[in-house]
């Protein structure tokens, strides 16, 4: 079984995405979990223990930029993933409100 954690990184401000709802779902499209990032824009474990198998995680970042003040393009990101061996996966996004990335954090 394997590990799931997230965080969320506002490049316009330069600093950590706070209380962003990020939900994750499996290949079925059924919700396994949520959480918000804390104040560090983290989130430490999402899902309890994930067998193999793609997943999808949705970060809701309209609601963020609105609370900056901030229109944006994105008002979701959703990343798709594998998860092929027990391990922990980290799942980061650098976010502003026309832009994103992500990758396979450790």
């Amino acid at each position: 079984m394997s590990s799931l954690s997230t965080h969320v990184l506002d490049a316009t401000r330069g600093a950590p995405a706070t209380e962003v709802r990020v939900l994750l779902f499996d290949a079925a499209g059924t919700e396994l979990a949520s959480a918000v990032t804390d104040a560090d824009g983290r989130i430490a474990g999402l899902g309890g223990e994930l067998a193999a198998g793609l997943y999808r995680l949705r970060f809701d970042t309209g609601p963020y930029f609105a609370g900056q003040g901030m229109e944006t393009f994105y008002p979701e990101v959703t990343v798709a993933f594998t998860i092929a061996e027990p391990r922990h996966y980290h799942v980061p996004i650098l976010l502003s409100p026309f832009a994103y990335s992500t990758y396979r954090g450790s």
